[in-house]
């Protein structure tokens, strides 16, 4: 991915407790049970044979739904590892890079109206779908939100509930920088909406648009407070993770990483486009996880409030591109999925692996 750079909110939350039990009602994967200070202990691999896989939504009973980037299939696959073919999501096109099946989001009513959303490419750019999944079947596509621009890269795709109920999604600016300063557009940024892809009651603009001045935003998690924390894909320098608020500039392309420039908003920590290419976050014991793609690492970041500690990784060069993490809903452990099967990985189709993260 990074060989690619050079051609180129905090959601409401009435208190902690109540934002950690919808977290883990929604299937957000963003609530843990145990000890502030724990890390990362142990690592097995719950499931192989994947090729890219890429968004992960959990469902009530504890499995998760997990999409295929490129064979834009969507699977199940429980806790012991059984994996099953639900189906394959109508409408999808791969852009040669980085886009084709991406973010999942499961309804935080679905036991009720069985709803997923998607967010994928189609053929006129990137899109937001619902669709229905029974437990057995899966059907009744419709984009409730179109006109994201696309391109071979810089798609963005991360869909996550938040603690308000809303719907959110991270959108790159598709290999065109000032479409992220351009409010009008909904590229660059982050978009909040209600389940029928309208904008959000108290959204800044009166749009889907939420903040704004983003790259390539592929990682959103919340933390028990309701802040919403973000990692983002920088250019040839700094990779970012960010604290989202309503309204605000996050400054690409004026400024990659820290930023002095008047109106815009620094990120919390900054890597090395080397040490990260952040994709997928999630919080767990008074820390956020990040997954790194051309870092080949898992970062672990203590917060403290609305300020971000000294990162520490794990697994380094051990595992490949790591590109999602999830908390498990109810225990203390993470999934983490590769995508080493990518263009940039070079690695065959089904080399990819969801593992298991104890933390103690």
């Amino acid at each position: 991915m990074k060989s690619h750079r050079n051609t180129l909110v905090a959601a409401a939350a009435t208190t902690a407790l109540a934002a950690g039990l919808l977290l883990t009602q929604t299937g957000a994967g963003n609530a843990a049970p145990a000890r502030a200070d724990s890390a990362p202990s142990d690592i097995k691999t719950v499931s192989s044979g994947w090729s890219i896989p890429w968004g992960l939504g959990w469902l009530p009973d504890g499995s998760a739904l997990i999409t295929e980037r490129d064979s834009f299939k969507l699977y199940k696959l429980t806790q012991s590892g059984t994996r099953t073919q639900v189906g394959t999501v109508p409408n999808v096109v791969t852009t040669g890079g980085e886009g084709g099946l991406m973010g999942l989001a499961v309804s935080p009513n679905w036991s009720s109206d069985h709803a997923i959303y998607l967010m994928h490419t189609a053929s006129d750019g990137n899109r937001i779908a619902r669709m229905t999944y029974d437990g057995s079947s899966l059907g009744g596509y419709k984009a409730i939100v179109t006109g994201i621009k696309k391109n071979k890269y810089h798609n963005g795709g991360r869909l996550k509930f938040g603690p308000d109920g809303y719907l959110y999604a991270t959108t790159g600016e598709a290999q065109t920088p000032d479409l992220a300063q351009d409010k009008n557009s909904l590229n660059g940024k982050i978009l909040r909406m209600t389940t029928d892809g309208k904008p959000a009651p108290g959204n800044p603009f009166g749009t889907l648009v939420y903040s704004y001045g983003h790259r390539n935003p592929q990682g959103l998690t919340w933390d028990p407070q309701g802040r919403l924390w973000e990692a983002e894909l920088g250019n040839s320098k700094y990779d970012e993770l960010n604290l989202i608020e309503s309204g605000k500039n996050y400054g690409w392309p004026v400024c990659e990483g820290e930023c002095s420039t008047s109106g815009m908003t620094s990120p919390k920590r900054q890597w090395p486009t080397g040490d990260a290419s952040p994709s997928g976050v999630t919080y767990a014991d008074g820390a956020l996880y990040m997954a790194a793609l051309r870092g080949e690492r898992l970062w672990r970041i203590p917060v403290d409030g609305t300020s971000a500690g000294t990162p520490k990784a794990y697994y380094t060069s051990s595992y490949g591109r790591l590109r999602t993490v999830e908390t498990v809903p109810g225990k203390n452990t993470l999934w983490l999925s590769t995508t080493n099967a990518d263009n940039n990985g070079g690695e065959p189709d089904g080399a990819d692996k969801v593992f298991e993260v104890g933390l103690k």
